[in-house]
């Protein structure tokens, strides 16, 4: 989601029946870029079940790579930029703003919002973190499949994210993977946390 919105005369905010990530990939699907689920979804298509609610459904996709997505949505559904305190209507063929990531993809017929994207940083071959562009993984490595295809952003750098603020589903997703994580996996995201957030409690957790 987003912070405290101070412009908005559309839909609740609140108003999320967001797809599910099988409904993101059929929505997306023979959109050749290199997109994938994130967030909390994306931890429970690494653990192969679903263990929470989830209020909304976040995917990543590089910038470079955002306008075919964002072509084959609006052919169904408003895109709107997030940011800065405000959520604003994107134009058919208007710029995106290159000082913000978020899009929400609103459903006006049924006046819901079913979707989050996040323009990322990185590129075909290279995963960047957005907070940190000095973490980086071969895109190869960064993104996994779960059993029926769908990309997901791979645990550790999921945590990464979610380390920043410390809700109470954030550490439970954390409880969930952290034992699960490969010891290489687990070497990442300690040296990533170490740099990005130092004396975090996730790291004395993970070692």
């Amino acid at each position: 989601m987003t912070g405290e919105i101070k412009h908005w005369d559309g839909p609740p905010l609140e108003a999320w029946d967001a797809w599910t990530p099988a409904m993101a990939a059929h929505a997306l699907d023979g959109v050749d870029v290199p997109w994938c689920v994130a967030g909390g979804w994306a931890i429970d298509l690494y653990a192969g079940r679903k263990t929470r609610h989830h209020g909304d459904l976040e995917i990543a996709v590089p910038r470079l790579f955002f306008a075919p997505i964002r072509h084959r949505l609006e052919r169904r559904f408003a895109l709107h930029v997030v940011g800065d305190g405000e959520v604003r209507r994107l134009p058919p063929g208007a710029l995106y703003p290159d000082d913000k990531h978020q899009c929400w993809v609103l459903d006006e017929a049924a006046g819901k919002w079913r979707l989050d994207i996040m323009r990322e940083p990185g590129d075909a071959d290279v995963w960047i973190a957005r907070r940190d562009e000095s973490i980086q993984l071969p895109r190869a490595a960064a993104v996994q499949r779960s059993n029926d295809g769908i990309p997901y952003l791979a645990p550790e750098a999921v945590l990464l994210f979610k380390a920043k603020n410390l809700r109470p589903k954030d550490n439970s997703d954390f409880t969930l993977v952290a034992p699960l994580l490969p010891p290489a996996q687990r070497a990442w995201l300690i040296d990533a946390l170490t740099r990005v957030h130092p004396g975090h409690e996730w790291i004395g957790a993970l070692r």
